[in-house]
């Protein structure tokens, strides 16, 4: 029956055109070794439900590539990117993006002519990859295990499905100078925070747990923390929770430093928040930024205004109206239920201490901008040296403010009255009524005579006193000031020194302790007073860092100060440089090491310590290195001892200019500090960066950590030590967890120093 025929190759040509589909969308989901992607030809890789792409997208006349949303469902200008490749980098128009026959992703940029970005996945046996429906890019080996997924390696957003595990974090990309800095991070006991610099926690979230492993978004809008069973110990629910309307949502860190869940809307077609970290509240001072300090204002949202100017509405950054370069005497402008954050940079000194003290400290401190106090059970002085401020007013906050600020000088000298002869003569009159000025001269010398006469042998007789007590508590107090420090008498550092015999540095000894461990041994000025050694001994002894040279002990007795710290075999890292058998071990590799372990050091005597410690002398002879060629840093601390430096002061921007030093002298190979500094900026601006590096280095030289050793080592150098990082924004540099600019000319002030903060607002 030719209908039945008919029905029949109808039915079956059906099925034929469903298969061959099915084939075809399969297909062009896999990703073969080879594939390429370029910005001139605008290809791209699609999932094979056509809901995401993979490709090129612009960023201000440069390009990027990344995971975007593709679904026709959204419109193009709202195809919002999920997943760049090396996060914030950018390319040049002639760059591309290939899935190499080696098994490796690779972003060649063209601008720098180098590769920007990899997977690190050569030789890891990938066979193709893939662009999942869930927006998630796999590469798969033979029997479709993944090795290497997007996923794991999340930027600023989470997809549904996509986990955050513990120690990982999501950041904005670096579109502005402040934006890099926040980042959500999952802390060890299982708790979400948002922070600014690492440092400054400005929203916690989620239940302390040991057994939390990760934080997932689920499709119905639902953001969980998940234990090892999968159970979740904390939950929170975006506005159309469980809409099954809703296709698509994301969670992402924005600019602004807030945490929102994002959900698309087919009627609007638009994305609509469906969840935020905070809203209409001053809980954090991320808000804000540099446009000053959140507020709450009548209709209960939050406003940003900078109290420090007239016209606040107007500026875009906050600037406390104090500079080190005062003509006239300072006062402090009480901000009551204010707390004050500092940033550019956002390295702040806090320590345990009064009101009355924590004011006390910024008055004498030029550095000091302004401190902030609470006394939440610990009474704690927040103290910052950044003229760039943000922070939060809240009225049920106990905490309070003061800003340093310029005095108005006196305009014209006090004058008084001149005395007239009428009232000179009744004075005259007055003073010889009946009173025997001799006599009054007589008994007032005689007083003040006997006066100095007591003063005298109470002075005397105190001192003789204080001298004997003082002997006396040396020769008794033989505890140890530190736990895991020794103390030894000056016979004994003779002894251990064979009499100072084997001299490895200035003032440095070799010696043998008597548990035959090596010391070197190092001698400081004999003047030094026994209560600030003692302090700084106390402080230095209990500090312990693989990067750190450790204390073993100490003598103090009268006329002798010395300090015995642990001995490293290779020496100082100027030694090393100026043998020419331990240079040639300085791979490229191994001089990045060194600077890498350097940056720990220092970052953790700034913020890991209980009290901030400013190292002061930082250069290659305070670096040496084990026998594996490990850098250590040793004499941190010193200038306490050395100077009259404030127990909470120390300037952490000499640290960081002194390690900009030290880093170009080890990429150069260059002893003269001064000089390679200008030198190596010339090459860099010139396009010669390849100039810089030692010669005598073996292996060849990373242009890529050249690049960003170079630029943060000319941020370290910048005169304005307002514009030089943090040791802890150094040391993310050189791990390659941050990225750097192009530092300006650091041997240039960006503004005259009496040029007025109003206009720099203009600019």
């Amino acid at each position: 029956m030719p209908w039945i025929e008919r029905t029949v190759f109808k039915f079956s040509f059906l099925l034929y055109c469903l298969f061959t589909l099915l084939l075809f969308s399969d297909g062009n989901s896999q990703i073969p070794l080879g594939s390429k992607l370029s910005v001139e030809e605008n290809n791209y890789w699609l999932s094979s439900n056509g809901d995401f792409a993979v490709g090129f997208f612009n960023v201000f006349n440069q390009y990027s590539v990344g995971i975007r949303f593709n679904s026709s469902c959204i419109t193009v200008d709202k195809q919002t990117v999920v997943w760049v490749a090396g996060a914030d980098r950018t390319v040049g128009s002639k760059s591309y993006f290939q899935l190499t026959q080696e098994g490796e992703l690779v972003l060649f940029d063209s601008l720098m002519g180098d590769i920007a970005w990899t997977s690190k996945t050569r030789n890891a046996s990938v066979a193709s990859a893939v662009l999942r429906n869930d927006g998630n890019l796999v590469l798969l080996n033979q029997d479709k295990d993944p090795i290497w997924q997007s996923f794991d390696a999340p930027c600023d957003t989470l997809l549904p499905g996509q986990n955050l595990s513990v120690h990982q974090m999501l950041r904005p990309p670096g579109r502005n100078s402040m934006s890099s800095y926040y980042s959500l991070f999952m802390n060890g006991p299982g708790q979400l925070q948002l922070r600014w610099e690492t440092s400054v926690v400005y929203w916690t979230n989620g239940n302390p747990s040991q057994s939390t492993l990760h934080v997932t978004l689920s499709s119905d809008g639902t953001l969980r923390l998940l234990d090892q069973r999968s159970e979740s110990v904390w939950s929170i629910f975006g506005e159309d929770h469980n809409d099954s309307d809703v296709n698509f949502r994301f969670l992402r860190l924005d600019p602004d430093g807030n945490l929102r869940m994002y959900s698309w809307l087919n009627a609007s077609k638009s994305w609509r928040s469906v969840w935020q970290a905070f809203d209409n509240q001053c809980d954090v001072f991320a808000t804000c930024g540099l446009r000053g300090i959140c507020a709450l204002n009548a209709s209960g949202s939050h406003v940003c205004r900078c109290p420090f100017t007239a016209n606040s509405e107007s500026n875009s950054k906050c600037l406390v109206p104090y500079q080190q370069n005062c003509e006239s005497s300072e006062s402090l402008i009480t901000y009551e239920h204010t707390l004050l954050y500092g940033i550019y940079p956002a390295s702040e000194t806090v320590v345990q201490t009064s009101l009355q003290r924590c004011k006390n400290l910024c008055k004498k401190d030029p550095t000091c901008t302004a401190v902030s106090f609470t006394n939440d059970q610990i009474p704690l002085c927040r103290i910052l040296k950044t003229q760039y401020i943000s922070g939060k007013f809240d009225a049920s906050l106990s905490s309070i403010s003061f800003v340093k600020t310029c005095s108005d000088p006196m305009a014209v000298l006090p004058t008084f009255p001149k005395p007239t002869p009428s009232s000179l003569e009744n004075i005259r009159h007055n003073s010889s009524s009946g009173i025997c000025i001799p006599c009054l001269v007589g008994i007032s010398a005689t007083t003040f005579f006997l006066f100095i006469l007591i003063q005298f042998g109470l002075g005397f007789y105190v001192f003789k006193r204080r001298e004997k007590n003082q002997k006396k508590s040396t020769k008794s107090d033989v505890r140890p000031i530190t736990e895991g420090c020794i103390t030894l008498s000056y016979c004994e550092i003779r002894g251990l020194t064979e009499d100072f015999k084997h001299e490895i540095g200035p003032k440095m000894f070799r010696g043998i302790l008597p548990d035959n461990r090596p010391v070197a041994v190092k001698e400081l000025d004999s003047t030094v007073e026994l209560r600030k050694f003692r302090t700084a001994v106390s402080r230095i002894g209990s500090i312990h860092h693989k990067n750190l040279v450790k204390l073993e002990g100490y003598c103090f007795e009268p006329g002798h100060r010395f300090l015995a710290y642990e001995f490293v075999n290779n020496g100082s890292l100027r030694k090393c440089l100026e043998d020419p058998k331990l240079c040639k071990s300085l791979t490229w590799g191994k001089r990045m090491e060194i600077c890498l372990a350097v940056a720990r050091a220092i970052s953790y005597l700034h913020t890991g310590c209980r009290d901030f410690v400013s190292h002061g002398n930082l250069n290659c002879e305070n670096v040496v290195l084990d026998d594996n060629l490990e850098a250590k840093v040793t004499e941190y601390g010193l200038r306490t001892i050395l100077s009259e430096v404030s127990e909470v002061g120390g300037l952490a921007e000499t640290d960081v200019r002194d390690f900009g030093k030290l880093l170009l002298i080890l990429i150069s190979g260059y002893q003269n500090a001064e000089d390679v500094c200008e030198w190596a900026y010339e090459k860099w601006v010139e396009g010669h960066a390849e100039a810089v590096p030692d010669a005598q280095i073996d292996g060849g030289v990373d242009s890529k950590e050249l690049e960003h050793a170079l630029r943060i080592a000319f941020w370290c150098l910048h005169v304005d030590d307002r514009m030089r990082p943090s040791m802890v924004e150094v040391m993310q540099v050189l791990e390659g967890t941050l990225p750097v600019d192009p530092p300006p000319n650091p041997f240039t002030l960006l503004r005259p120093p009496k040029e007025s903060w109003e206009s720099d607002e203009a600019t």
